[in-house]
């Protein structure tokens, strides 16, 4: 029989690794781009009032995400805030595909090339693997004081 308490430790250390490349791929995207990537949060629909301090904002929470991903001190809390970015991104992406006329582009690098549908699912995607990540380090946290 395999024993889970050796793989719920790996999966949780893959997604945040996951995450760790995912937040410093687009920070990196957005700031080799920035010009760019500022016009396009201009012409959001939804984003265009808070613009002037979201393109910093952005990602420099992803560079600082990704850094708290790197230290187990901080791992639960970066587990949560990879879930919230993620959850930030989703409701913008479902907020300008189902609520507004206008549909902007302001991913860049390899994202740029998905669809406003697939970049969805990609995001939610992430977003289960956070709460998959928190589920089961939560678990053996709890299993490991009481056993």
């Amino acid at each position: 029989m395999i024993s889970s308490k050796k793989y719920i430790p790996k999966s949780a250390f893959f997604i945040k690794m996951l995450f760790v490349v995912l937040f410093l791929y687009t920070a990196t995207s957005k700031f080799l781009d920035f010009q760019d990537f500022k016009v396009q949060i201009g012409k959001s629909p939804v984003l265009s009032l808070t613009a002037d301090w979201l393109v910093w904002v952005v990602p420099l929470s992803e560079l600082l995400v990704s850094a708290m991903l790197l230290v187990p001190r901080f791992h639960f809390l970066s587990l949560y805030a990879s879930l919230v970015l993620m959850v930030g991104f989703t409701t913008y992406i479902i907020l300008i595909l189902y609520f507004t006329e206008n549909i902007p582009c302001s991913c860049g690098g390899i994202l740029e090339s998905l669809g406003w549908e697939e970049h969805l699912i990609f995001n939610l995607s992430f977003v289960l693997m956070a709460v998959f990540a928190i589920l089961i380090s939560d678990y053996r946290l709890k299993k490991t004081r009481f056993d």
